[in-house]
């Protein structure tokens, strides 16, 4: 590798891996290095290659990263990043979360991994590393992401349930947002992950999270001992989960489960601030009714506005049980005990005409993409946030 060449001594300082990674395969790679040119002021500075050939220059894609450049296999540029040691923030692995962000100084990123960003950031040659298999060339530089990202301060912590933390942060700049979309946390530059705005501007002062506690989960682990005043960065907003005025009487269905509830409070809070008449049915899913958290505040606004029907589902008979011993001040909206496809199918049978949003777990937002299709919802209708756990294998 680069450590090899008395060249690259400074490696470490240059992003260069200064030895094998826990991620690294032990395959036998040899160094090849440039030749010569016959050219008389040609130097011996050029840059050193990775190469899984025989001591032949490979024809695969190379990236440059500093002073070292590497032959890309059938990998993306996030693997072989990390696999020289260099480090990258990243999370989901899925080019969802775009805690991966790099940036091409030349060559042109594959378009596929720039969808979803914004169109300056495109224009700026950042890309989703974790999905990027370029076919041409890429120089790439990992450590200006900074300039993506907004100062934040930490105001407020609610425990909502006993499992979810409400964090609420103020940014030190200009934070446009919609509700509903979602917002990448970025901690001693390299903890990145994401979570999807309860707030709406012209109703909140501050960024709303919902945060659900892990016992290993870093982020939410730092949150939770973090002080008010702590501070941390911001980047985005991204997500395609948003309200959209213009067709005030279209019936809207709202379902999650679990944390997916905050976009789904920003969106439902964001349309009836803006006006929204047409019918609004929230559907909220928990495996338990302690996880059925803000149901108090869901049926004030639902007993205050006709329009809109709350349902809180329980997914489990088992844990139904619990509900006989939950005590609230207000008023509460009782659960339905049912599978949450089974509570789609049976109330809202047809869905045609109807804007469609689904947030929380992965797996049951694809399940209910494919349902709620079926049931009669046009494809561009449905607007959908899955939740992806942080990949295991993430150091970060």
């Amino acid at each position: 590798m680069c450590w090899l060449s008395r060249r690259c001594k400074r490696s470490a300082a240059l992003g260069c891996a200064t030895g094998l990674g826990e991620d690294m395969d032990m395959q036998p790679f040899l160094l090849a290095r440039r030749r010569k040119s016959k050219n008389a002021n040609n130097t011996d500075d050029e840059p050193f290659i990775l190469s899984a050939s025989a001591g032949t220059m490979s024809a695969m894609t190379k990236i440059r990263h500093g002073q070292c450049v590497f032959d890309l296999a059938d990998e993306t540029v996030l693997e072989r990043l990390l696999r020289e040691g260099i480090r990258v923030p990243n999370s989901c692995r899925s080019g969802v979360c775009q805690s991966c962000l790099v940036r091409a100084t030349e060559g042109t990123p594959p378009p596929s991994a720039q969808q979803g960003l914004k169109d300056s950031w495109r224009a700026r040659g950042y890309f989703l590393s974790c999905v990027a298999k370029p076919t041409e060339d890429l120089t790439v530089v990992t450590d200006d992401s900074d300039a993506l990202q907004v100062s934040a301060e930490l105001v407020d912590k609610t425990w909502l349930s006993p499992t979810v933390l409400q964090v609420t942060l103020r940014p030190e700049s200009s934070f446009p947002y919609q509700p509903g979309q979602y917002i990448n946390l970025v901690v001693d530059g390299n903890l990145v992950r994401s979570y999807s705005l309860a707030s709406v501007p012209q109703i909140d002062s501050a960024l709303i999270l919902h945060v659900r506690i892990l016992p290993l989960g870093r982020m939410s682990s730092w949150l939770q001992a973090a002080q008010r005043g702590t501070k941390l960065a911001l980047r985005g907003p991204a997500g395609e989960c948003f309200y959209v005025p213009g067709r005030p009487t279209q019936p809207l269905l709202l379902c999650g489960v679990g944390t997916g509830l905050a976009p789904l409070y920003g969106v439902l809070r964001d349309a009836l601030s803006q006006g929204h008449s047409g019918p609004i049915a929230i559907v909220h899913g928990a495996r338990s009714p302690s996880g059925l958290y803000l149901r108090e505040q869901l049926t004030a606004l639902a007993t205050s506005h006709p329009s809109v029907t709350y349902l809180p589902v329980v997914l489990t008979e088992e844990a139904a049980s619990e509900e006989g011993s939950q005590h609230a001040a207000a008023p509460i909206t009782a659960p339905i005990v049912s599978p949450l496809e089974d509570v789609i199918r049976t109330r809202f049978p047809k869905l045609g005409g109807q804007r469609v949003f689904l947030c929380g777990d992965a797996q049951l937002v694809t399940a209910l993409r494919k349902q709620v299709f079926m049931q009669g919802c046009s494809r561009r209708e449905i607007l959908a946030d899955p939740f992806l756990m942080a990949n295991p294998t993430s150091k970060t």
